[in-house]
């Protein structure tokens, strides 16, 4: 998951469960400019689907995409979803360079789900260990041999350069947080089919949680409760949200209970960085992705957690040029992680 040294021109592609997502910026002077990005949607099963008839769907899909954006170059970094990917925070001995990558591997062993010799695997020394004065902490992910050489196949296959494979919710970290952060800030991106939490310290995750309910979730609870079509669900949903006074509070009532288990997760999530890192209070929530625009959810996260919430902005990082603010920020809860992808350094 490493990235291709000497690589300076590339561009960031997410393959949601939605639609595909690309960014490509221009660095000048230590400034990333924003050059061209897109997206088109794409049927809801097809990008965790292993099928060769749905991944050609996919590369036709995404060879129509890069036309129209006018993407420039060939070479990619590629966003691999939480879904598939298996991130944790361990600690480890005080070591050399080349004897904590061996302490690393022969650890991961006993981690990762699958099979050391079938999984690729990444990490990132991040710092002291709390727990423990003499180990560091290690940002560990990995994933299936499999899924990312179907991934490279696939891209290769219409003559893209894959120059790194990245897990999703680091990027979308990189792209959320203001480069210099130093205090402790929570990410959550809920998306159409998922939730993902990540806790960071000085911009670098301390805790990756992936939730299986999402957008699809929200609005189906609205669907049953109050036996309507889905397409009403959305429009009721993303209209009214946690609004308890429109409605008489029905579209509120149909939907907390699916609301409250990603909650439930998030309250996990600080409940356990509170205790692993004592003393260190979380600054502020950074919400994103297709739900996190429903009225009045973040300020029920706040109101819930006592922490301010603010709404994340894809392109915070990223120049423009004004008049297009509109245009981009009205998109941006979508391009999270695209545009982390495009942030990347060598």
């Amino acid at each position: 998951m490493k990235m291709l040294s000497g690589v300076s021109d590339f561009f960031g592609l997410d393959i949601g469960t939605t639609s595909l997502r690309v960014v490509q910026l221009h660095s000048t002077g230590g400034s990333k400019q924003l050059m061209h990005y897109g997206y088109v949607p794409i049927d809801g099963n097809l990008s965790m689907s292993d099928a060769k008839a749905d991944q050609q769907k996919i590369i036709q899909t995404l060879r129509e995409l890069l036309e129209q954006t006018r993407i420039t170059t060939r070479n990619v970094a590629v966003g691999l979803p939480s879904q598939r990917v298996f991130t944790t925070v361990v600690d480890i001995e005080r070591l050399s360079p080349d004897e904590l990558a061996k302490t690393i591997k022969f650890q991961a062993d006993a981690i990762i789900p699958t099979p050391l010799a079938d999984s690729k695997i990444d990490w990132a020394m991040i710092g002291d260990s709390p727990a423990d004065k003499t180990k560091v902490e290690v940002l560990l992910s990995s994933v299936s041999n499999d899924f990312v050489e179907s991934r490279l196949d696939l891209l290769e296959s219409i003559g893209l350069n894959v120059i790194a494979f990245e897990p999703s919710n680091l990027a979308l970290t990189r792209a959320m947080l203001p480069f210099d952060v130093a205090e402790p800030q929570m990410v959550i991106d809920i998306s159409s089919k998922s939730t993902d939490i990540i806790m960071t310290i000085n911009g670098m995750p301390r805790l990756t949680r992936s939730v299986p309910t999402g957008a699809e979730a929200i609005i189906k609870s609205a669907m049953q409760n109050l036996n309507i079509d889905e397409k009403q669900a959305q429009q009721f949903v993303f209209k009214f949200g946690l609004t308890k006074e429109k409605l008489e509070g029905q579209i509120y009532g149909s939907i907390i209970s699916t609301i409250d288990i990603i909650m439930t997760e998030i309250d996990k999530s600080i409940k356990f960085f509170n205790t692993r890192y004592e003393g260190t209070k979380l600054a502020k929530i950074i919400v994103t992705g297709s739900a996190s625009t429903l009225p009045e959810f973040p300020l029920f996260i706040a109101e819930r957690t006592g922490v301010a919430v603010e709404i994340g902005n894809a392109w915070r990082n990223i120049a423009y040029p004004q008049d297009r603010h509109n245009e981009l920020f009205a998109v941006s809860n979508y391009f999270g992680v695209a545009a982390g992808l495009a942030e990347r350094q060598e």
